[in-house]
């Protein structure tokens, strides 16, 4: 059976993130019900800020080719797909996308992500960013996180404001969402910040 857990998280061969109050692993097939069950309740919440859904976006096979999709980008090193689980009770809550990986002068990647309705405005997706951090910069030694957001999603620009991340400035036209395309504010998160981070917590 193809299962996407399958594939090592990282090159130290990790298969979970652990933050305080959630976790983070690569999905599976048996993530599927879980993963269909909270995108149908949050449908309504999530439109608005991300791009247009397929007619089938909730459908097993869809979902099948999705994780086939990421399974390749996984093995190139170009993006790598995680779900976010609380920690006491495994249940899935939203997801972290770290796409556009670059390597060469650049040693970038981006970030995306999202929430389930009934899970938002509780700070887990603050705890999920924070604890993919040592993953992107130890683990995949990359330079610079970059993040966008649309100018009116507030909760989001918290986000990534409480996890260390600055805005750099707007990018006109940035990314097709919900059937049009949009400006976003463009933030970011370097080493250096990471580690002052690190000092601060330490």
């Amino acid at each position: 059976m193809f299962r996407f857990a399958d594939v090592p998280l990282s090159l130290s061969g990790m298969t979970r993130i652990s933050g305080k109050r959630v976790y983070l692993r690569a999905p599976s097939m048996e993530d599927w019900p879980e993963w269909a069950e909270l995108r149908a309740r949050s449908r309504t919440f999530l439109i608005p800020w991300e791009p247009t859904w397929p007619d089938d976006s909730l459908g097993r096979d869809h979902y099948r080719r999705r994780l086939r999709q990421q399974v390749r980008e996984w093995r190139a090193g170009e993006a790598y797909g995680l779900f976010v689980f609380l920690a006491d009770r495994r249940r899935l809550v939203g997801g972290i996308n770290l796409s556009n990986v670059r390597r060469g002068v650049a040693q970038a990647a981006s970030v995306g992500y999202w929430m389930g309705q009934p899970y938002a405005g509780q700070g887990l997706m603050t705890d999920a960013l924070r604890a993919v951090l040592p993953f992107v910069f130890d683990d995949l030694r990359l330079h610079r996180l970059e993040a966008a957001c649309l100018p009116h999603n507030e909760p989001s620009k918290a986000v990534l404001a409480k996890v260390g991340f600055h805005e750099e400035g707007l990018a006109r036209q940035y990314l097709r969402i919900n059937g049009h395309w949009a400006d976003h504010l463009l933030f970011a998160l370097l080493r250096a910040d990471y580690d002052a981070i690190l000092r601060a917590d330490g």
